[in-house]
């Protein structure tokens, strides 16, 4: 009886063997022939290598790029992604003609990296948190008329949720044509989902990429980041806000989140429906045209604003490219604010860069994140960016969710994008690139009192962090590739 254990348990051990020495072969050639990131690909081959059967089976779920495949799959079932028709060459009203000639050539670069192309004629207002936001998204709801059109990333069923919920089946209750997509992911923030409540007061609603169990996890960077509302077919919201009431600064909420949304008018606005009548077509099927949903839009502002679609798909690693021109055409300062900083490569260097080449570069982040492994890797970028001259703030609590660049005095871009590899390269997100002197101005003002509240992150704060934050970032900071 003991022998026949014991050869069982021999047995055993060899099949282990075999499969853990078969499953760390298949990764090392896959990760060998098809990872385009060495850094990313470094991390993986170390952890195989160390730990076969799990880094064989980490990298089979998060290392591989299902997401790019799926993203093809998802651009593949909708045709031909959507592009505007007629190229234009934005003319920029200027009296300084160095200027306009410097901004041309930042918009004609940004004009050819999207698939869209500057819209004149935008408005563009900021809507600060959701004591603003939402109740503006809240009434153009209750007076849509012909069509709403809704994509977010989390939308809760409660609370201020529940208010969406209410305004929207009453708009279809009305006879407004209304289409509400819900990213998977986001909908396991409250229970019962929206879409479950949606569903039964008669709202056509869908799940963005729905997957349950394993196939959930080979596809679960696949996310619908979008924060997109139409109403009308001329009457824009977007930024980084999700529907939740964390975001309802006067309510006191548990989690309370600060965040910038936006309400657009014009031309541009168009272009955001475009966006979600692919995301629309590719979750039910139905094509969503005429002038219900693509109404003749007048101009009602100065904004020249453009579309950037970015995602795992025809429009991969569009929003890095965008940002490493801004940087680049900056002239003056950049100051951006982001909730996750973990900037590419190169997207580092066009920072340093830039303040080298004597711009003034300030990044706002926040001091406690609602992911700390973020921010233990993010503060390992520091010391090179100071080094440089950038000026890095930390904002207090509550939580900052708001995602803004500011290029000189003209540029701004606006939307759901984070400086980090999930939102760069996995997500799928829309922006904004505005040109427009009287926005930036507006959202500069917000910057600055937003940095009024910041603690400034020097090299002497970052060497007298004890030596366990050190190692915990440290060793936070070899995720990065996969955060």
């Amino acid at each position: 009886m003991l022998s026949y254990v014991i050869l069982e348990w021999h047995w055993g051990t060899i099949s282990l063997a075999i499969l853990t020495l078969a499953l760390s072969l298949t990764a090392l050639l896959h990760l060998l022939t098809h990872h385009r990131d060495h850094r990313s690909a470094a991390f993986w081959f170390a952890l195989i290598l160390l730990s076969p059967l799990v880094g064989a089976c980490l990298y089979g779920v998060l290392g591989i790029n299902f997401v790019r495949r799926k993203g093809r799959d998802y651009r593949g079932s909708i045709g031909p992604a959507y592009r505007d028709p007629l190229p234009t060459s934005p003319a920029f009203n200027e009296t300084d003609p160095v200027l306009a000639d410097r901004d041309c050539s930042l918009a004609i670069t940004l004009d050819r990296i999207s698939r869209f192309h500057f819209a004149a004629g935008n408005a563009v207002g900021p809507l600060i948190n959701g004591d603003e936001a939402m109740p503006a998204m809240l009434q153009a709801i209750h007076s849509a008329q012909t069509s709403v059109s809704l994509s977010s990333y989390i939308f809760e069923a409660h609370h201020i949720g529940a208010d969406f919920v209410t305004a929207l089946a009453a708009a279809h209750d009305r006879g407004v044509q209304v289409r509400v997509i819900v990213d998977d992911a986001g909908t396991r923030y409250s229970w019962p989902p929206v879409t479950r409540i949606l569903r039964k007061k008669g709202v056509p609603v869908r799940r963005f990429m729905p997957n349950h169990f394993i196939l959930r996890l080979l596809s679960m960077n696949l996310r619908n980041h979008k924060k997109i509302l139409i109403v009308d077919g001329h009457i824009g919201f977007t930024g980084g806000m999700n529907i939740r009431e964390g975001n309802m600064i006067s309510r006191s909420p548990s989690h309370p989140v600060r965040d910038l949304h936006f309400r657009i008018t014009g031309p541009v606005v168009g272009q955001m429906q475009r966006v979600f009548a692919e995301d629309w077509h590719f979750c039910s099927g139905e094509l969503i045209e005429g002038p219900a949903w693509f109404p003749q839009i007048t101009p009602t502002g100065e904004t020249h604003a453009l579309g950037i679609v970015d995602g795992p798909d025809e429009d991969l690693e569009v929003m890095p490219v965008a940002l490493f021109a801004a940087l680049n055409a900056a002239h003056d300062r950049v100051c951006i604010m982001t909730p996750y900083f973990l900037p590419t490569t190169i997207l580092m260097a066009a920072l340093k860069l830039c303040a080298s080449r004597g711009i003034a570069v300030t990044i706002i982040t926040p001091a406690k994140n609602n992911i700390p492994f973020v921010a233990w890797a993010a503060r390992t970028l520091y010391p090179e960016l100071l080094e440089a001259g950038c000026r890095i703030y930390e904002s207090q609590a509550p939580f900052d969710h708001s995602k803004l660049l500011l290029i000189d005095n003209t540029w701004s871009c606006i939307g759901s994008t984070n400086w980090d590899p999930r939102s760069l390269r996995l997500n799928f997100e829309f922006n904004l690139a505005c040109r427009s002197t009287q926005l930036s101005a507006r959202l500069q003002s917000i910057f600055d009192v937003r940095l009024q509240e910041c603690t400034e992150v020097t090299p002497a704060l970052l060497e007298a962090l004890p030596l366990p934050h050190r190692l915990r970032n440290g060793f936070a900071r070899l995720f990065i590739p996969v955060l």
